[in-house]
């Protein structure tokens, strides 16, 4: 299984592509691709047909919850399909509530297409539960927010309501050298989604976690309650980017193998035997 990150707030020393503040990665397993989050804009396109991968060829296109740094390179994605998508229709999968609107200070941050136009591109599937999206691949649809100290802070409102982000979701990946977690965000909370990654795909070992902790402006309590998670789960490495935070990084640091993450990185796992 072979994992890059297409878009990320950096990008690693002397790989010549684009960054933002956003997230898209993509996820070859054996002969199928998917693309989970877009970004912000057509960053990730961009990067990616520098890499010499076609986002086209993407089977499924997955998303982590409906947030613009997330969704909204949806639209450049459409528009190169016009003329370039290469395979059969993809399958767009993400959590019911992912069409839901969302403001933060007046504006909204929310998914730029309606359902219906998606369902013009591609079937467009929702889920509640888990997903295998291959025998390898699981998108664990929604996440219970099990501890207290994480998964609780709103962003912005819907309806009138603070947001929680109840569409916040991920993938676990089983790969021979044990359970790749690839989040978004992690607004249910890092450790929450690891715990429900494993409860899912039935791994008890964890090789890698690799996306966003959203840890960026945790409170030093949840900081420290974090790092005594990731102490005990006694990961081989995690790859903590976009929405982690430099305190939070540098001190997970201190009880986990952090590994240098940004546009560029490139990872590969062995196939389950």
């Amino acid at each position: 299984m072979d994992i890059t990150l297409l878009c990320d707030n950096t990008v690693l020393t002397d790989h010549y592509y684009l960054g933002e503040p956003g997230l898209s990665v993509h996820i070859k397993d054996q002969e199928t691709e998917v693309l989970f989050d877009l970004g912000y804009s057509d960053v990730f396109l961009r990067n990616a047909l520098a890499m010499g991968i076609a986002p086209c060829d993407a089977e499924y296109v997955v998303f982590s919850h409906c947030h613009l740094d997330h969704t909204w390179g949806l639209g450049p994605l459409l528009r190169h399909h016009v003329t370039t998508w290469s395979k059969k229709k993809p399958e767009f999968l993400g959590h019911p509530a992912l069409f839901r609107s969302v403001q933060f200070d007046g504006d909204e941050i929310g998914m730029v297409a309606s359902e219906e136009t998606l369902a013009r591109y591609g079937t467009v599937r929702l889920s509640h539960t888990p997903v295998e999206i291959t025998d390898e691949i699981v998108f664990l649809g929604e996440i219970p927010r099990r501890f207290c100290f994480e998964g609780r802070t709103a962003i912005g409102t819907s309806e009138g309501v603070p947001d929680l982000v109840p569409d916040d979701t991920a993938l676990a990946c089983r790969t021979d050298d044990g359970l790749v977690v690839v989040t978004g965000c992690a607004h249910a909370g890092i450790c929450a989604t690891v715990e429900y990654a494993r409860e899912v795909s039935g791994e008890e070992k964890v090789a890698d976690v690799i996306g966003g902790f959203h840890l960026l402006d945790a409170s030093p309590a949840q900081i420290e309650a974090t790092c005594r998670y990731f102490g005990d789960l006694g990961a081989d490495q995690i790859h903590p980017c976009h929405c982690t935070g430099l305190p939070a990084t540098l001190a997970l640091a201190r009880v986990a193998k952090v590994c240098e993450t940004g546009v560029g990185l490139r990872l590969s796992f062995g196939p389950r035997s």
